[in-house]
C-alpha cells in the first residue's frame, strides 16, 4: 500500500531534506522515528529537495508499507516521537503508482525579508539594511513569468534534463515590516529561487533596472546575475497534486 505523508520542518538544524551521509537531515530524522513506531523499516520518496537551512510550511514524501492500522493515532503518535522543529499534519492512501515528486504539478516558495533588525526574526528572515525600491522589485519579477530557460539562477553541474520551468507567480507583498517574495512554478531548480531573489534585491537597490532580468535570463550565465541570499528565509508553502492520485480518488 502506498500513503503520502504531510509534513512541515524548521530547517536550521538540518542539512537540508534529503539524506546525507555525514550530516543530520530531516528525511533521516523523519524515516527513523516511522521505521521505529512500525517495527519495520520505511523509505520516504521526498517531493524535493530543500538545501541546508530551509524551511518548510508545506512538504510531502510517499512511502509503502503493508498495513499502517489506524492512521490517526500513528500521525499523534509520530509527533510524540519526533523533535519540535518537525510536525506531521496527516497521513492518506494514495494510488499504488502515486509519486510525491513527479506527480506535484506545482510548487510554491515565500522568501521574507526583514526591513529592520529584528532578534526575533533572526532566524526566519533575511536582514537588508539599506532601502529597497520595492515597485522596481515587482517590475523586475513580472519579466520572469512563463516558460523560460532558467539556468542563469541555477547551481552549476546539476543532473537535470532540462532548465526549462513554467513560471506561473512571482510577486511582492509588504506584510507588517517583512517584504515577501511568492514564487510558484511547475518545477525550481537548484538555488534557482535564493538567486532570484538576490537578484531582485540588487534592482531594488538600483544597481541595474528590471530590463537587465532580461539580460540575465538571455546569458544563461549564473555569474550574471546576483549572489545568493541566505538560506533562513527560505520557505517552501505549497505542493499541488491531481486529485487522480488519491485511492479511489
Amino acid at each position: 500500500m502506498r500513503f503520502f505523508i504531510q509534513f512541515s520542518y524548521f530547517g536550521k538544524a538540518y542539512h537540508g531534506w534529503q539524506n546525507q551521509p555525514n550530516a543530520i537531515t530531516v528525511q533521516e530524522v523523519l524515516e527513523k522515528a516511522m521505521s521505529k513506531l512500525l517495527n519495520s523499516p520505511v523509505a520516504l520518496m521526498g517531493a524535493g529537495r530543500t538545501d541546508t537551512g530551509v524551511h518548510a510550511k508545506m512538504m510531502y514524501a510517499h512511502f509503502d508499507v503493508d498495513s499502517l492500522g489506524d492512521i490517526p493515532e500513528y500521525v499523534f503518535r509520530l509527533n510524540s516521537y519526533l523533535p519540535n522543529d518537525i510536525a506531521v499534519e496527516r497521513i492518506f492512501e494514495v494510488e499504488d503508482d502515486a509519486h510525491a515528486r513527479f506527480h506535484a504539478t506545482s510548487r510554491t516558495y515565500e522568501y521574507h525579508i526583514a526591513k529592520s533588525k529584528d532578534p526575533f526574526s533572526t532566524d526566519l528572515a533575511y536582514f537588508v539594511k539599506k532601502d529597497l525600491d520595492i515597485q522596481l522589485m515587482k517590475d523586475a519579477a513580472e519579466l520572469l513569468l512563463g516558460k523560460k530557460d532558467f539556468e542563469c539562477f541555477s547551481k552549476s553541474n546539476t543532473d537535470v534534463f532540462t532548465n526549462i520551468c513554467d513560471l506561473r507567480e512571482a510577486q511582492w507583498k509588504l506584510e507588517n515590516n517583512t517584504l515577501v517574495f511568492t514564487i510558484t512554478a511547475d518545477r525550481f531548480l537548484r538555488n534557482m529561487v535564493r538567486a532570484i531573489v538576490g537578484t531582485l534585491i540588487n534592482v531594488g537597490l538600483g544597481k541595474y533596472s528590471p530590463d537587465y532580468v532580461n539580460t540575465i535570463l538571455k546569458s544563461k550565465d549564473r555569474t550574471m546575475a546576483g549572489v545568493s541570499v541566505p538560506a533562513k528565509g527560505l520557505y517552501l508553502t505549497s505542493i499541488v497534486y491531481p486529485n487522480t492520485i488519491l485511492k479511489n480518488g
